[in-house]
């Protein structure tokens, strides 16, 4: 009979995201990661096989959190009302203020290394694009977008504006704020 495990995976996996957020991957070192899951090496390497594995499965959990967070605003307001709000979360929500987009950091980070994690943190970004281009589209054929606009367009654009309100989140957080609100307005604007 197999021995149930005696630690909630998910639970280290967002213990290790946290560090992997805050230090990144070159400043994590595999001690940092046992002190936050209190795990030895033998059994971080039985649970994860790695460091880059386990960095991996955090991407993965960032990014499926940040497309339960859109899906979740969707469902609550429509399409175009979620693009108008999530902006405004965030740059307000304490657990994501005024810290950059793990996705975009990773990327930035490991690119010039043509480290592999690094083409992990482009597919999930293209991903999260993808998903603005459909609320996008979903938006022009409810009417609130006027048809001449390119949704991809858009959300090549959208992307690019929440990645700098973040960074700049972090800098000057009423600044963030009144620039997620004009976010918003512009978004409300587009039905021209």
């Amino acid at each position: 009979m197999a021995r149930a495990a005696l630690y909630d995976r998910d639970d280290l996996i967002k213990r290790a995201k946290s560090v992997f957020w805050k230090r990144g991957w070159a400043g994590t070192s595999l001690k940092d990661l046992e002190a936050a899951l209190d795990t030895r090496p033998g059994s971080f390497y039985a649970a994860f096989g790695s460091k880059e594995a386990l960095y991996k499965l955090t991407l993965s959990q960032y990014a499926q959190e940040g497309m339960d967070n859109i899906n979740a605003l969707c469902a609550a307001q429509g399409g175009l009302a979620a693009l108008q709000t999530y902006p405004r979360i965030l740059v307000e929500d304490p657990a994501m203020a005024g810290h950059a987009c793990m996705l975009a950091k990773t990327f930035l980070e490991l690119k010039g290394q043509d480290h592999p994690l690094a083409e992990v943190a482009n597919d999930l970004l293209f991903q999260m694009e993808q998903k603005f281009a459909a609320l996008f589209v979903a938006a022009q054929a409810a009417g609130d977008i006027a048809p001449h606009r390119d949704p991809k367009a858009l959300a090549r654009r959208y992307q690019s504006d929440l990645l700098g309100l973040r960074v700049l989140a972090a800098r000057a957080p009423d600044q963030a704020k009144a620039i997620a609100r004009d976010m918003a307005d512009e978004l409300g604007g587009l039905s021209a």
